[in-house]
């Protein structure tokens, strides 16, 4: 029988001690890979969604604010800026490209973005089917939109205020899809992209309604002011008349100068009224004016920009941040930070990783020296039957391994099967993926340090394999 087969044999000997140190060692290892596996591919998926673009340029706020909104799209910007900034820093020496955005839209939670036809390059996006927009309120849908929305070429959908799939829905401005991108593995494959007219005609023509509905109310409000008007002129009438047949009796001239008194006193009442009337030409003017565009539509949300020279890093970043409203974020800078802060919590978790592998390994140990214990008069038997000390030795160390390679192999499934689980139950959010069919390059450093941890704990047993001393164990009771 090999070496092989009898270290097998006897770890089927006691199979809950041998499982249950393979199921501490895969909890460590599994622990350890999955915080490999999502750190390095969220880390990727970042660093890829912001590898054209050098700086963000909005509305004063929080730099990571305006990253994650204008970059990732997983967030609202902090305010507008005037569209007359798009063509400044487009002249600017400093500025290669500049790529406005218009945001404030979305459909099924998927955001509307009014920009340029540029704007998918920055991501190697092609349309795959149909073109892009000729006409306002025509969008060209990322893959993913696609695919979980059902929309195709020449359907139609109406977008909601916000990214909240209940908002108010713009149901009187509906948009034509005329194009699908292929797919990019980033936040271009959720997005709903179409021109900046249409955003700006869609948010005028919501402000219009609003105009419509107080004008209407306005103009209810006159009318009713009216009647009630030409009510207390028949009122007044009346109370003349009987004043009149009260005063017949009296003196003739007494009564003209009164009757003439009160009509003085009644035209400057009309007179009065007719001052504090509304005109009605001035009502129509307002009732019927229409929105202005200029007024409504000339703000976009952010800029995209990508320098001319990598100098302009340094001195750009400054001279917008001068501005009173303006402020420039980079995204490599933003990210970084933002990794740094998510990386102090997964330190505590690979250091909590790191205490699963040493009890692991200790139990190993344990397991085996025990193991050895238990055996010294089998191991002082196979000796007198020829078996020399180094057969011994690797007797105890292939036991060892063969529980530290099926703690790793164990562990590794249970972390890649996870990480496709939790990827297939988020889905793609804002062009994060998260797949369990990928290998994190620190994966291999986990491996190796593993197996270095298991082959030292299985140094020492098989050490004392081997330095049995036959005869006395074969003399002890």
């Amino acid at each position: 029988m090999s070496l092989f087969r009898l270290a097998l044999a006897n770890l089927r000997a006691s199979p809950l001690s041998s499982a249950v140190n393979i199921l501490l060692l895969a909890l460590g290892t599994a622990s350890i890979a999955i915080l490999l596996l999502a750190s390095a591919q969220l880390s990727n998926t970042l660093t890829k969604n912001a590898a054209g673009i050098d700086l963000v340029i909005g509305a004063k706020g929080s730099p990571l604010q305006l990253v994650l909104s204008g970059v990732y799209h997983a967030d609202v910007p902090p305010g507008n800026i005037p569209a007359s900034e798009v063509e400044r820093w487009q002249e600017h020496p400093s500025v290669g490209n500049a790529i406005p955005l218009s945001l404030g839209d979305s459909f099924r939670g998927y955001r509307i973005v009014g920009t340029v036809t540029e704007f998918a390059a920055l991501y190697d996006g092609e349309v795959q089917e149909g073109s892009y927009w000729d006409h306002p309120f025509e969008a060209v849908i990322g893959s993913r939109v696609a695919q979980t929305s059902a929309l195709s070429v020449g359907d139609t959908f109406a977008g909601v205020h916000g990214l909240a799939e209940n908002g108010d829905t713009h149901d009187d401005s509906t948009y034509t899809v005329v194009g699908t991108f292929a797919p990019t593995d980033s936040v271009l494959d959720s997005l709903i992209v179409t021109s900046t007219e249409s955003v700006w005609l869609m948010h005028a023509s919501h402000v219009h309604d609003e105009h419509e509905h107080d004008a209407h109310e306005e103009a209810h409000g006159n009318e009713a002011g009216e009647e009630e008007h030409a009510h207390d002129e028949h009122e007044e009438e009346h109370d003349h008349d009987a004043h009149d047949h009260n005063e017949h009796e009296q003196d003739a001239h007494e009564e003209e100068h009164d009757h003439d008194e009160h009509e003085h006193d009644h035209d400057a009442h009309a007179h009065e009224e007719q001052e504090h009337a509304p005109d009605a030409n001035d009502h129509d003017e307002h009732k019927h004016e229409a929105p202005n565009h200029e007024e409504h539509g000339d703000e976009i949300t952010l800029l995209l920009v990508q320098l001319s020279s990598p100098l302009a890093a340094l001195t750009l970043p400054r001279e917008i941040n001068a501005e009173t409203g303006l402020q420039a974020a980079s995204p490599a800078f933003e990210i970084t930070r933002l990794l740094q802060i998510v990386g102090i919590g997964l330190n505590w978790l690979n250091a909590f990783a790191v205490v699963l592998v040493v009890s692991a390994a200790l139990s190993i140990f344990a397991a085996l020296y025990a193991s050895l214990s238990a055996r010294r008069h089998d191991l002082a038997v196979l000796r007198c039957l020829g078996a020399t000390r180094g057969e011994l030795f690797y007797l105890l160390f292939i036991e060892g391994m063969l529980l530290t390679i099926a703690g790793i192999i164990f562990g590794l499934l249970l972390a890649h099967g996870g990480i496709e689980l939790l990827g297939q139950w988020l889905g793609d959010g804002q062009g994060i993926v998260i797949s369990g069919w990928t290998w994190a390059s620190g994966e291999f450093a986990l491996v190796g340090g593993l197996l270095l941890t298991g082959s030292v704990t299985a140094m020492i047993p098989a050490w004392q394999a081997y330095s049995t001393d036959v005869a006395r164990t074969l003399s002890a009771p």
